[in-house]
């Protein structure tokens, strides 16, 4: 085989292999998905006064958007169930809401429902809300638990999508 053949060939499969990866970096990306942030929980345990805060940038375009609470959990997680307060406010109008989100997370038997071996991810629907261009959201999440340390939680996060 020529050495001209040779590189041909090493361009078209260099060529291939770059279609290959816009290909998949264009199909992975979700459109939808215009906000996911997650926070970190100390280690020794999330504090009841401890408040996690988010801030979403302003929306590029008006619409109705689902609104998700993510969660990790570890095996530590002692309940089924975890209560949040989730207190958000619109911006600029300063609108406030506040919401109570209880999460169903361990079944029964003791098994977790959601995926994972000893780290166990869960996505909860919050609620819809409408936001018009250049609105934006600051949300503050805290535990309305009975315990004032909760082991076993150790990220809580926020998905925003289009609808």
């Amino acid at each position: 085989m020529s050495r001209s053949h040779k590189m041909q060939k090493s361009r078209h499969t260099l060529l291939y292999y770059i279609g290959l990866v816009i290909l998949l970096t264009c199909v992975a990306c979700d459109h939808k998905t215009v906000y996911s942030q997650y926070e970190s929980v100390a280690i020794s345990g999330w504090e009841k006064n401890d408040m996690l805060s988010f801030s979403t940038p302003p929306i590029q375009q008006t619409g109705d958007f689902q609104e998700k609470i993510g969660l990790r959990i570890s095996g530590l997680y002692p309940f089924m169930g975890l209560t949040l307060i989730i207190d958000q406010t619109k911006l600029p109008s300063m609108e406030t809401e506040s919401d109570t989100l209880n999460c169903d997370l361990i079944d029964h038997n003791g098994n977790a429902k959601g995926p994972g071996i000893s780290n166990y991810q869960y996505e909860i629907a919050l609620k819809t809300i409408s936001l018009n261009e250049g609105e934006s959201l600051h949300i503050d999440i805290r535990h309305d638990m009975k315990r004032e340390i909760l082991p076993g939680v150790s990220d809580v996060g926020i998905i925003l999508t289009r609808k």
